[in-house]
């Protein structure tokens, strides 16, 4: 009733961005803005960014917090001719919208391993079917933005959308990515904050996060004993929601600096199932793979690659074998090269491309 009366409002010259990752505004979203108002300023731009902690299983008073920006968010949808979105959006899936109304799904990954929306409904990591039919779950897009053809197929079954809803863009962060003035600046302000990163060579540590992080505690732990810390910097960008707790003082465990920005000092980078890699892939950084609990991820969540044949460096369930390598000094960047062109097809004025395609279909 409220949404179908903001609907009588006249529609505005107006771009609204709506996302659930964070409470402030992503860097894709920034830099889309900046963007817009240089080649439009005619068109006004609200973003609006407000995570929904705990999902359905929230506490009562975010629930009350988020109903009332779910007001707001009725309002700018209905009066707004473009809605550009990073993450599910309850609104645009459950409401009736205007027939002029556009609706862009900028999925905030520029890849993805771990499977998710549809092709996880009812697995232990997913959503039940039910939830996901009541909610219309990933319905409503007018377009979906994917970095590459074979990524594009992943986000068909995931969001369940045809393929001629999707189009190939590279997310806007890959300016920055290839932004040699954004490197420098980046890698001065990291080593003023932490001056032993210009001495030895850096190591990124950057797993995804475990609902269970008893077995993965031992497991950081483990890593931070091995590594040699004569010869290497060791740097932890654990997950934000991570309740490891690091007690050792001799490596980085960093709070201040996004993992893409502590991508600008690596040499090394290793991960596990985090989509973090795509952005390496593009910075050509040496890439090692730490699957220490491999089989239990696919028996609980499922990969949407051949994790064992695909990735781009050595994949291990021990650390042993990633130390020996990133010792020996050999890497293969033809196989970097590679993977990075096969899921990210474009990495070049991204973010002047996006705005040129919106401004197309208004």
């Amino acid at each position: 009733m409220i949404y179908c009366f903001f609907k009588l409002l006249p529609t505005k010259k107006k771009i609204t961005m709506i996302s659930r990752q964070s409470n402030k505004k992503t860097v894709d979203f920034m830099l889309l803005e900046k963007k817009i108002i240089e080649k439009s300023p005619e068109y006004k731009v609200v973003v609006l960014c407000k995570e929904l902690k705990g999902g359905a299983k929230a506490n009562l008073k975010n629930k009350v917090g988020y109903a009332f920006h779910c007001v707001r968010q009725m309002y700018h949808i209905a009066t707004s001719k473009i809605v550009v979105l990073d993450s599910y959006c309850i609104l645009i899936s459950v409401l009736k919208h205007k027939k002029n109304l556009k609706v862009i799904q900028m999925w905030h990954s520029m890849g993805t391993m771990k499977k998710f929306g549809y092709q996880i409904l009812d697995k232990e990591e997913g959503s039940s079917s039910k939830i996901a039919n009541s909610m219309k779950m990933h319905k409503n897009y007018t377009y979906v933005f994917a970095s590459g053809k074979a990524y594009a197929s992943l986000l068909e079954e995931g969001f369940n959308c045809g393929m001629d809803k999707i189009q190939i863009f590279s997310l806007p962060r890959v300016d920055l990515l290839t932004s040699k003035t954004y490197k420098e600046e980046t890698r001065s302000k990291i080593e003023e904050r932490y001056p032993e990163i210009k001495v030895k060579k850096n190591i990124v540590y950057c797993p995804t996060f475990r609902k269970n992080e008893e077995d993965f505690n031992k497991k950081v732990k483990e890593i931070i004993e091995k590594i040699d810390k004569e010869k290497y910097n060791l740097i932890l960008k654990l997950h934000p929601l991570s309740k490891v707790e690091i007690t050792e003082n001799n490596i980085i465990n960093d709070k201040e600096f996004s993992t893409m920005d502590m991508l600008m000092v690596a040499d090394y980078v290793i991960s596990d199932y985090s989509c973090i890699i795509y952005e390496a892939a593009i910075l050509e950084i040496p890439l090692y793979f730490y699957a220490f609990d491999l089989q239990k991820y696919l028996d609980t969540r499922g990969l949407t690659i051949d994790y064992q044949k695909e990735l781009p460096g050595v994949v291990s369930k021990t650390i042993d074998p990633i130390i020996a390598a990133i010792e020996k000094g050999e890497y293969n960047k033809e196989k970097l090269r590679a993977f990075r062109e096969k899921y990210i097809e474009n990495i070049e004025n991204t973010t002047e491309k996006i705005v040129d395609f919106i401004f197309s279909i208004i």
